[in-house]
């Protein structure tokens, strides 16, 4: 069973999130194969090099490899190779489980903060792209911790 676990990999902060989090995975899952872009050194040492074409080859060979994709949402927008990743993983049938861990999804029951709604350039809520999270919602699910998307995991394994 394979894995292919998305995010943003171009900061120390993401290299270190995905390199635990996929730790955490295979921790728990040990007869899985979790791919992570990042330690793909024929695509991703960026000190090398590698043109658009080879790098959407090798990603998306493993994407259709995959049995699951893992998305990461946070950021200021689901990065663009996420968002591709999710794609076509969706066009496949490839389960996809988001992970969007965003504080400002918080406070709902806010009244201060749904108020502030009607007020222009006060959203205290973060958005995501719908057609994006539809596609994950359509073959899968989004979780806001990471407990509860490696819990989650194994259901999508013996399917």
């Amino acid at each position: 069973m394979q894995i292919y676990f998305a995010n943003s990999l171009f900061s120390q902060a993401d290299q270190t999130f995905n390199q635990t989090t996929v730790a955490m995975i295979r921790a728990t899952y040990p007869g899985t194969t979790v791919y992570l872009p990042q330690e793909n050194a024929a695509i991703n040492d960026k000190q090398a090099y590698a043109d658009s074409k080879m790098i959407a080859q090798a990603d998306t060979d493993e994407v259709l490899k995959s049995q699951l994709l893992i998305a990461v949402l946070d950021g200021v927008t689901i990065d663009a190779g996420v968002a591709s990743e999710i794609g076509v993983a969706y066009a496949k049938q490839i389960p996809i489980l988001g992970l969007y861990t965003d504080t400002r999804q918080q406070g709902a029951e806010n009244q201060k903060k749904l108020t502030a709604l009607q007020t222009i350039a006060e959203n205290q809520f973060h958005y995501l792209n719908l057609y994006t999270t539809g596609l994950i919602k359509l073959n899968g699910a989004i979780y806001n911790n990471i407990a509860d998307l490696i819990q989650n995991i194994g259901q999508y394994l013996q399917k």
